[in-house]
């Protein structure tokens, strides 16, 4: 109709195709034409000033900072907003209109007559508000505004606020327009800023491609501690990770590893009187050690909290609790608490139970059930542990010496444990541990550790730069070098030929490996997975013939 209209009044120039985007309804395909309708804007310009000065004055900070520059580029480059939406829920828009005249009303509630006829029958605008600009109110709509409630005065503002990405504009820009706008100041103070959770291919969770992960069932299959600390441990702020059922499975076994250490300590505990003045105890190396170390990720997961670091805050939590405080320093105590010294006793387990509190109380933001389970349940430490005092970095407990002491220490049992498995030595026969170091002292005030934790019948002395002694297997560490006398512990002729005979095993899969990556018709034919599991194979081969061809020389040497 339009081009035989033009055509007949002779403005028709000529016709032609145009090429062009044509928009498409993403869940049913039709296709979307524009048109013209009447719409409810708000005029931005001036809004937008102060919430853009607050942000550059620092009264409300982002972090990462990096994301300030996005608020900046909307804020500043803004635009009118287009706040009806032709919808049945929401926010009905606070304008009415004369039956009567026709007159509109923007009121808060309906007027009672029109300002032009007096008529008093109105009707509502049936258009609803964007749900970005009710959710722009939220910071002080739910406590009570505009009536000036106290917990209006209590809350509003508040100190954080924690969202993603990708509603940065869309809503925390809003949240501050209104607030300075309605209040005459900024909602909170800082603004955490947290990635997305993607698949573990790296794709947004959609409907459309099915890839949503229910919490509900990973919460029953293992447990809602483990779901929310996996997803703090190992991020970064700002940025998206991953989702793997993995590292929520990791997260299981961790809260089954301090449950396990609780009910340990809970049932030491029994019978015996905790000393909460540890300053009261004879205190050995171990315990200063376990001390100093606790008082240093105080310290550090604290700085983490505070800077929002939460991915780092859980990795030390995580590793102080499973490798130190489980796998080193419950071990250590274990002669004390099991032998007959009944003040070494007492004194392992109060310093067992004061560190563990502290650790709980640390873990309890990420994993907040099983941590107030064990504090009230298992450790009866009297309240809940969520309006416990957040525990304090303190000086008396600072012990750099007996640390670097202990690592030291650590450092040799792990040379022996990783001599011992390379030897093949059964796990039941004790060995003799020969230690040449110029730190003799270190070795005498943790001898008795030394030889539970490595398994040893007798620790031996020798001077700094003695000669190494024949037949022992060497290993250079931080306290000089540690010896394994071989002679008793394993028939090296017999070990010699164990490992002879692995060698030529592996040689001949490398062999094989190395036929099939070579032959073009497999790399032709096979599906690209069974290529690269072949290749892994080959490097797994390799690195384990490494391993035996020098534990083989090793031998060899003796």
């Amino acid at each position: 109709a339009i081009v035989a209209d033009l055509e007949q009044s002779g403005n028709l120039v000529k016709i032609e195709d145009y090429a062009h985007n044509v928009g498409e309804c993403y869940r049913c395909h039709t296709t979307v034409e524009p048109i013209i309708s009447r719409q409810w804007f708000v005029s931005m310009k001036e809004l937008a000033k102060p919430a853009i000065e607050v942000v550059k004055n620092g009264q409300v900070k982002f972090v990462p900072e990096r994301f300030s520059k996005i608020y900046f580029n909307w804020m500043e480059n803004i635009r009118d907003w287009c706040i009806s939406r032709q919808l049945w829920w929401g926010h009905r828009i606070p304008a009415y209109y004369c039956q009567e005249c026709g007159e509109m009303v923007v009121a808060m509630e309906q007027p009672k007559a029109c300002p032009k006829c007096g008529c008093q029958h109105f009707h509502q605008d049936e258009d609803v508000l964007d749900t970005w600009f009710s959710s722009g109110l939220w910071p002080f709509s739910t406590l009570g505004w505009p009536e000036k409630t106290a917990e209006l005065e209590y809350f509003y503002p508040t100190n954080v606020l924690v969202t993603g990405y990708d509603i940065i504009f869309f809503w925390v820009a809003r949240m501050i327009v209104f607030g300075m706008e309605v209040m005459g100041k900024p909602p909170f103070e800082y603004v955490n800023i947290h990635g997305i959770v993607r698949d573990s291919q790296g794709r947004k969770m959609s409907k459309s491609l099915n890839n949503g992960i229910d919490p509900l069932k990973v919460i029953e299959q293992h447990g809602a501690d483990a779901l929310r600390f996996s997803l703090a441990n190992g991020t970064s702020p700002g940025s998206d990770m991953r989702f793997y059922d993995k590292k929520v499975e990791a997260a299981g076994n961790f809260a089954n590893k301090i449950w396990n250490a609780s009910r340990f300590v809970a049932m030491n505990m029994e019978g015996q009187e905790i000393e909460k003045d540890l300053s009261a105890l004879e205190l050995d190396i171990a315990d200063r050690w376990i001390l100093s170390r606790l008082n240093g990720v105080i310290r550090d997961v604290t700085d983490n909290m505070e800077k929002f670091e939460l991915g780092l805050a859980t990795a030390k939590i995580y590793d102080f609790i499973w490798s130190e405080y489980c796998d080193w320093y419950i071990e250590m105590c274990k002669s004390r608490l099991y032998g007959e010294d009944a003040a070494a006793k007492k004194t392992a387990i109060s310093v067992l139970y004061y560190v563990l509190v502290q650790a709980l109380k640390l873990l309890h933001p990420f994993m907040p059930f099983i941590t107030e389970e064990i504090y009230v349940e298992l450790l009866e430490a009297g309240g809940s542990i969520m309006i416990s005092d957040w525990p304090k970095y303190q000086e008396q407990y600072e012990f750099a010496e007996q640390e670097q002491s202990m690592l030291a220490i650590m450092e040799v049992v792990r040379s022996v444990r990783n001599t011992r498995a390379e030897m093949n030595v059964p796990p039941a026969k004790k060995a003799k541990i020969l230690i040449s170091t110029a730190q003799a002292e270190i070795v005498r005030q943790t001898e008795n550790y030394l030889l539970k934790l490595a398994n040893a019948s007798e620790v031996q002395i020798l001077p700094a730069g003695a000669s190494e002694p024949e037949n022992c297997a060497a290993a250079i560490v931080s306290l000089g070098q540690v010896y394994l006398p071989l002679g008793d512990l394993i028939d090296v002729e017999k070990e010699l030929a164990r490992l002879q005979k692995e060698q030529k095993s592996l040689e001949g899969e490398i062999a094989r490996c190395n036929g099939k990556l070579q032959n073009q018709g497999f790399l032709a034919k096979a599906p690209e997975k069974v290529v690269q599991e072949e290749k892994d194979k080959l490097a797994k081969y390799a690195e384990m013939l490494e391993r035996v061809s020098a534990r083989l020389e090793s031998l060899k040497a003796l």
